[in-house]
């Protein structure tokens, strides 16, 4: 089995890792290693206007697992261009200017999609995942019969230190890898209900949210959802990454990608539980680290730009209509938003509330994920 042609060939022309294309676009001008980057993001709040909640509240009960999000006016986006990212400027440009978008009340999911959730919608449905499908030559003309296997793209340590500037060392295509499998066929969910369900691409996100009567949230709604109220925050939680010395999300710490390297001072290596962490003012669990999760928005790099010269507030902005990304022009691509347990101050800060990932739409890694909203 040629394994390692495959699992290259997907990544190169997938597109999976929505991170990877930040670092390796500028790898030429920093040739870092992974101790070397510590740097810690600042942020303006002048650029933020307050956020202006709707005081309207609905008389009955939230639906189970999920939680109302008032919507609003706020100040959407970031002003933090270099995101620690080895001191590289402008890789957060995708995220500004910061403009003002208004959306309407909403439920949202209080967790992530977990394994247990995702399991009822199988066993329901007889969904299966693309994940769970054999590529097709039509999908992929120029690979070899041998190559076209079931599987997804699993997050791989390296054995020593390494330039960020190859996102292959630490990613392989695992052929047997996904929901149910999450590093593989020798893997199992059992006993993981309650972890977040990964190896979801943007399809699958989409069937588990019809079928449950509810919708993918718009980008705007996620990140109204994420800022709990408050106006301008890094994170979630306010400014401070670490308050009172304690982590309040999953990322990772220690020497990223090496084998053994998060040191689990968040209380976990790897992939957790949801609800470890104290929710948001919103009471939202895990918006911040875990899994990326995906939206509804199409990915353009200048959408946030065309909204904010309209000088006008944004009413429940759905996006753009088309997908737009220089550097992968031909790749159809969505938002990812929140980050994942994989990042770090040293290669993707993109836990900070008011920035971006973005995947192609038929992609599945095991660091991305979703949850649900449902209108009033």
């Amino acid at each position: 089995m040629k394994k390692k042609t495959f699992w290259i060939f997907a990544l190169l022309t997938l597109s999976i890792i929505s991170i990877a294309y930040s670092y390796t676009r500028f790898s030429n001008k920093e040739e870092k290693t992974v101790a070397e980057c510590h740097e810690t993001p600042t942020n303006t709040e002048s650029q933020f206007k307050p956020t202006i909640e709707n005081k309207f509240k609905p008389t009955i009960k939230a639906p189970k697992g999920m939680v109302w999000i008032p919507g609003g006016e706020f100040s959407m986006g970031s002003n933090v261009e270099d995101e620690s990212l080895c001191s590289i400027k402008g890789v957060t440009k995708d995220a500004a200017p910061i403009h003002r978008v208004y959306v309407d009340g909403y439920y949202m999911d209080e967790t992530e999609v977990t394994n247990e959730e995702f399991e009822k919608f199988v066993k329901a449905t007889g969904y299966v995942t693309v994940a769970e499908q054999k590529p097709t030559k039509e999908e992929f003309p120029t690979a070899n019969e041998a190559d076209l296997i079931t599987g997804s793209v699993v997050f791989t340590p390296t054995p020593s230190a390494v330039n960020l500037n190859n996102f292959l060392q630490w990613w392989r295509y695992e052929p047997g890898a996904d929901w149910r499998h999450p590093e593989g066929p020798q893997s199992t969910i059992i006993g993981k209900e309650k972890y977040p369900v990964v190896h979801v691409v943007y399809e699958d996100a989409q069937a588990y949210a019809k079928w449950a009567g509810k919708r993918l949230p718009t980008e705007a709604e996620w990140e109204f959802a994420a800022r709990g109220g408050k106006t301008g925050n890094l994170y979630a939680w306010g400014n401070d990454l670490k308050p009172k010395g304690k982590f309040q999300a999953n990322i990772y710490q220690g020497h990223f990608p090496i084998k053994d390297g998060d040191t689990g001072e968040d209380g976990f290596k790897g992939i957790a539980p949801t609800k470890q962490y104290a929710p948001n003012a919103y009471g939202l669990y895990d918006i911040a680290g875990n899994v990326w999760e995906w939206v509804h928005d199409w990915y353009s790099t200048d959408y946030y730009k065309s909204l904010a010269e309209s000088g006008k507030v944004t009413k429940n902005p759905q996006g753009p209509d088309a997908y737009y990304d220089p550097n992968d022009p031909s790749e159809i691509k969505r938002v990812h938003r929140g980050g994942s347990f994989l990042c770090t101050d040293q290669y993707c800060t993109r836990y900070m509330v008011g920035t971006r990932g973005k995947g192609e739409i038929r992609s599945a890694a095991n660091h991305v994920g979703f949850r649900c909203v449902k209108s009033k």
